[in-house]
C-alpha cells in the first residue's frame, strides 16, 4: 500500500471520529492500568462493569492492597483470569508504591516491569494516559492492518513496527483508538461490514462481503 492510501485511510477516519477514545472507563492513570489489565481476553464492557463498583471503593494502590486478594477478587469475579490478574494487581500495586511513590510510571522500561503488564499494555499506557504515539496492536488492529493492506505481518511485533514506520505521523497519536474502533465494529473477524465501510475502496482484503448479511 502506498503512501498516499494511508493517508487517504486515516483522513476518512479522522473525518468520522476527530477525537477518538478508549472504550474503558477511567479517571487517571492508575484506573486506566486497572482496566487495561483486566481487559485481556474480556470486554471492555465486562471491564467497565467490575470496575465501576471497584473504583468508588479502592481507586489508588494502597486501597486496593487494603482490600486483599478475595477482596478484590469479589468486583472483578465475573472477568476471566480474575484470579490471576488479582495477583498481578495486587503486585503491581505494591510495586508501584514502593518504586514510584503510588505513581504510574510514564516510560515503557518501568511499566513493563509491573506484574500483568506487556508490551501491548504498556503501549496503551503511554498513549492513553501520557500521550505518546504508541499503537498497542491486540486481535483487532492485527486484522485492520493485514486485511487492509496498512502494515500486514505475522505477528504482532512485526505489525507493530510497520505501523510506526507507515502511518503518517499527524495521525500516529490517535491511530490506536481508530484501528480498534474500525476493527471492533466493522472490520469484523467473522463478518466485515464492507458494504458500509469507509474505507471499502482503499482496503486491499480481497475476500470483501458484498452484503452485511452475508
Amino acid at each position: 500500500m502506498n503512501r498516499a492510501r494511508r493517508q487517504e485511510i486515516f483522513n476518512r477516519l479522522r473525518a468520522a471520529n476527530p477525537i477518538p477514545r478508549t472504550e474503558l472507563e477511567f479517571s487517571s492513570p492508575f484506573e486506566l492500568l486497572i482496566a487495561v489489565i483486566l481487559s485481556a481476553q474480556a470486554t471492555d464492557k465486562s471491564v467497565n462493569l467490575a470496575t465501576q463498583e471497584l473504583f468508588r471503593n479502592a481507586n489508588t494502590p494502597r486501597k486496593l492492597l487494603q482490600l486483599g486478594q478475595a477482596g478484590l477478587e469479589q468486583y472483578i469475579r465475573r472477568i476471566g483470569l480474575y484470579r490471576t490478574k488479582a495477583r498481578n494487581i495486587l503486585a503491581a500495586c505494591k510495586l508501584l508504591l514502593e518504586r514510584h511513590g503510588g505513581a504510574v510510571p510514564s516510560t515503557r522500561d518501568e511499566l513493563e516491569q509491573l506484574p500483568g503488564v506487556g508490551r501491548k499494555t504498556a503501549s496503551v499506557i503511554l498513549n492513553t494516559a501520557f500521550g505518546e504515539p504508541t499503537i498497542a496492536v491486540d486481535t483487532h488492529i492485527f486484522r485492520v492492518a493485514n486485511r487492509t493492506g496498512i502494515a500486514p505481518g505475522g505477528n504482532v511485533l512485526e505489525v507493530e513496527r510497520k505501523l510506526l514506520r507507515s502511518v503518517p505521523e499527524e495521525f500516529r497519536r490517535d491511530a490506536h483508538h481508530w484501528l480498534i474502533l474500525h476493527g471492533r465494529y466493522v472490520c469484523k473477524a467473522r463478518k466485515p461490514e464492507c458494504p458500509t465501510c469507509r474505507i471499502a475502496d482503499l482496503c486491499e482484503y480481497r475476500k470483501k462481503t458484498v452484503s452485511s448479511k452475508q
